[in-house]
């Protein structure tokens, strides 16, 4: 490992600290917009905010929340919301996916 080694950019894989979730998404659609991954759903239990993270077959950190076309602070159980993700999860419809703390 050289001095300039740890300047160069390494995979920013997204790792989950967390044990526990703290909530459980349901996925109803998936799109990329942008060369972001979005999921529309339903929060099944507990309460989402942006920054956490969630763990498909892989796992994402959730950038964004929207509930009516309108940018939320956080999402509560049964609420109907689409997640901007940077990563990506590879989820597919009916999937229900854990949500971690940051």
């Amino acid at each position: 490992m050289g001095l300039f080694d740890i300047f160069r950019k390494k995979d920013d894989a997204i790792e989950i600290v967390s044990k526990r979730p703290v909530a459980k998404f349901k996925v109803e659609k998936v799109f990329e917009i942008f060369g972001r991954e979005i999921l529309v759903g339903e929060v099944v239990e507990g309460v989402i905010y942006p920054g956490y993270k969630i763990k498909g077959n892989g796992a994402a950190l959730i950038r964004e929340i929207q509930k009516d076309n309108q940018r939320v602070d956080f999402a509560l159980a049964y609420d109907e919301v689409a997640l901007s993700l940077e990563g990506r999860v590879n989820a597919k419809v009916e999937d229900i996916l854990e949500v971690y703390q940051s």
